[in-house]
């Protein structure tokens, strides 16, 4: 989007801006009015001028002062997030080393070691040392790893990716892009981990608008249009149940809660279903005031009012009041039947169970001076916070590989998994046998050789289910094997394997290593780490641990070590003479540090197109007309992915110096394989009236079409030569507006075969 827009909001002169910067200032200690002790403001203030020093000359891609940025920032802690007077100063001070001349040293001198701590974990990393690493999943690593030690750290991350979000209108389009990919990826599951739901349901929406703006614009539209008739349903669903709980004397709130536009695109995409059908577009919160001792018992009194009022939904219950989630997060949920057939959702909870919802983990960890409150349930983050110092024992994990086992391990939902003896254990969404008896303790995971799932025996891939009792079998012969890895999915399941693999590696390396040692001594130089350098990178090996074992097992003879030069104490082999060609996707493709890198836009079809090594991805089978992103793939040139890719968010997220911009040239003489998926009556006729409508009325080429019909229904998969989106959306929507045509859908993973 152009910055042009944004030009009238801040065209400010400098008197004007100091007003402004000023008012934000004071607001930002209004919202603090309750926490400020006695010197408090005096450190703020000195914050406050440090950090509007330092950014003084700086401004914003909006054209505001960049100091907004971290009062911005500093607001959302507090606010929304419930934090306190160090976290503002920490707020407030968080880009200034990354951006500015401030020091680390210059922070810990003015406002001591804590401080400094946060501060350090909130600065990003600003060189990579290896090139094929990715700069971002690092600083995620970064963050996490200082999570466990402070996690205030995150809280302030998050409120600043919120704020960016917020203000992403003023970006460039690859930027927001990279941006939004990332918070869908990281941030907002983070949020949703920590308690924060309204953050996260906000990060969602706003990452949605940049990624999928079309959809995001039309749900909008519908939810607006919509608005009068669910305020109106919502408030005939209520009034019965507000009559009884006054009747049985409770103190509460109750309200209709808006549903977010991301959930709402999830549940039409899992369920296949249109905007109008998705059931719990209504959505009730009752909030109680009650005192602890009877929290529980009120919330299940409420529902059972609820459900004499209206039918629930069995299958639909969630009770966190008994078994709150790891989060710390308490509600009961049920989905009844209200009047005229609509399924309501509601949300029963206490007035503190809705600040821990709100606030999450800020509501448990209340600071003073940087040491917490006790809270009864404050040992469920301790645990957490244990579990992921427990996955991060292996610091040479592959950065991305790291992020992904820590989203699996630590950023999904959860499972219930009940011990023979009863006791209660939490697993991530997806976990084995294998995970939870490794989740129990090491020698057993690595012992383990199947498993009783409710009694009966199950191999140790078993996926397990909420509620299932699981007994652990074990053998003093069994050892960990490679295959494990290919279906645990917690980290420290996966971390502890590849240990126990590692150990077994080193114990054959031994015998590659005293070889390599023999043939370099044979050549009369030593064995020492720079010739072992040299012989990785020729075999293009990851590690000396490889080198060895490849050798040892027999895979590498080190024949070519006839070819290496010998100098010195030093080994080398002859470097060929490499013929730079024009037309390697290099020279049509910005490098990271290039300046005008966002000034360069890839044309695909254009007059540079036949000097561009690219292909379109398979896994979502780009076409003109989608909104695109070229990524640098390692030897297979240019992949072009659809932002809505399936794979986009994890791309764009962890390797953003890898995008190039890029747009689609008209160009009507090629056609592109697509495919619709097509549901609806099976009545007399129908195929011929699709195929009639694309083939003769559209002129469209059909590469293949099935038709499957059971019961009244029928669901037909087309695959068609298409040379737009443009042409795609036409016929999806002659196809729906045909009798008897339920829904029409374009493929969106299906690998289509080539043409």
């Amino acid at each position: 989007m152009k910055t042009v827009e944004q030009k009238p909001k801040y065209s400010l002169n400098e008197e004007q801006e100091k007003k402004l910067i000023l008012r934000e200032y004071r607001s930002l200690l209004r919202a603090l009015k309750d926490k400020i002790k006695p010197g408090d403001k005096d450190i703020i203030r000195h914050a406050f001028e440090m950090a509007a020093e330092a950014h003084s000359s700086m401004r914003r891609k909006s054209g505001e002062p960049y100091i907004l940025h971290p009062i911005a920032v500093a607001r959302i802690c507090v606010e929304e997030i419930g934090l306190g007077v160090r976290s503002t100063v920490c707020a407030l001070l968080h880009d200034t080393v990354e951006d500015t001349d401030i020091t680390l040293q210059d922070i810990e001198r003015e406002f001591g070691s804590e401080i400094a701590r946060i501060v350090d974990g909130l600065t990003k990393i600003s060189n990579v040392i290896d090139a094929t690493a990715s700069q971002q999943a690092e600083n995620f690593k970064k963050i996490l790893l200082t999570l466990t030690d402070d996690p205030r750290v995150i809280l302030i991350k998050l409120a600043d990716r919120l704020n960016n979000m917020r203000t992403l209108d003023s970006m460039k389009r690859e930027k927001q892009l990279k941006i939004a990919s990332e918070t869908v990826y990281v941030f907002a599951p983070l949020a949703h981990r920590m308690g924060l739901y309204s953050i996260k349901t906000e990060l969602e929406d706003l990452a949605m608008k940049y990624l999928e703006p079309d959809t995001y614009k039309e749900i909008a539209r519908k939810l607006s249009e919509t608005r009068r008739d669910r305020t109106r349903y919502i408030n005939e669903f209520i009034k019965p149940i507000k009559e009884n709980l006054e009747k049985n004397k409770f103190d509460f709130e109750i309200y209709g809660r808006p549903k977010n536009i991301h959930s709402i695109w999830n549940k039409m995409k899992k369920k296949g279903v249109t905007f109008e059908e998705v059931y719990d577009l209504f959505a009730i919160r009752i909030i109680l005031n009650s005192p602890p001792d009877r929290e529980k018992e009120d919330c299940w009194k409420v529902y059972s009012l609820i459900t004499d009022e209206y039918t629930p939904s069995i299958e639909r219950l969630r009770d966190w009041v008994s078994n709150p989630k790891s989060n710390g997060y308490e509600a009961l949920h049920t989905t009844v039947m209200g009047p005229r057939g609509k399924w309501v959702e509601v949300q029963i909870r206490t007035r503190r169970m809705n600040e821990i919802a709100e606030k999450g983990l800020a509501a448990h960890w209340k600071y003073k001076e940087g040491a917490p409150d006790s809270h009864r349930d404050e040992n469920r983050f301790d645990k957490w916070f244990q579990q992921i110092r427990e996955a991060l024992t292996n610091p040479d994990a592959d950065s991305v590989d790291f992020l992904q086992d820590f989203k699996m391990s630590f950023l999904t939902e959860e499972i219930y998994i009940y011990t023979p003896k009863g006791d209660i254990k939490m697993l991530p969404v997806g976990s084995t046998a294998l995970d939870f008896a490794f989740s129990i303790h090491t020698a057993i995971g690595s012992k383990t050789i199947g498993a009783k799932v409710n009694h009966k025996l199950v191999p140790i891939s078993y996926k397990l289910k909420s509620g299932d009792q699981i007994e652990i079998i074990t053998s003093n012969k069994q050892t960990p094997s490679e295959d494990w890895l290919s279906f645990v999915v917690t980290a420290k399941a996966k971390n502890k394997v590849k240990e126990a693999l590692k150990e077994e590696k080193k114990k054959v390396a031994d015998e590659g290593r005293y070889t390599v040692q023999r043939k370099l001594e044979g050549m009369g130089v030593t064995m020492h780490q720079g010739n072992i350098d040299e012989l990785v990178h020729f075999y293009k090996l990851n590690s000396n641990l490889e080198l060895f074992y490849q050798v040892a097992i027999k895979n590498i003879d080190l024949k070519e070590l006839k070819e290496f030069k010998v100098i010195g104490d030093r080994i080398e082999y002859p470097k060929p003479v490499k013929i730079v060609q024009e037309n390697r996707i290099e020279s049509h493709t910005p490098s990271p540090s290039s300046g005008n890198k966002a000034d360069t836009e890839l044309i695909i079809f254009g007059e540079s197109s036949d000097k561009i090594m690219y292909h379109l991805a398979n896994c979502c089978k780009p076409i003109p007309g989608d909104d695109v992103f070229g990524f640098i793939t390692t030897g297979k040139g240019l992949a072009i992915h659809r932002t809505n890719c399936p794979n986009a968010p994890k791309l764009l997220a962890n390797y953003g110096h890898r995008i190039v911009k890029t747009k689609w040239a008209k160009n009507k003489e090629i056609s592109f394989l697509t495919g619709v998926k097509i549901i609806g009556m099976d009545d007399v006729g129908v195929v011929s009236k699709i195929t009639n409508l694309i083939s003769a009325e559209l002129k469209i080429n059909i590469a293949a079409l099935t038709i499957e019909a059971s019961d009244g229904l029928f669901e037909g998969n087309i695959k068609v030569f298409v040379h737009d989106k443009e042409e795609l959306d036409e016929l999806a929507n002659r196809l729906k507006n045909l009798d008897g045509i339920e829904s029409v859908e374009r493929y969106d993973t299906e690998d289509i075969p080539g043409k």
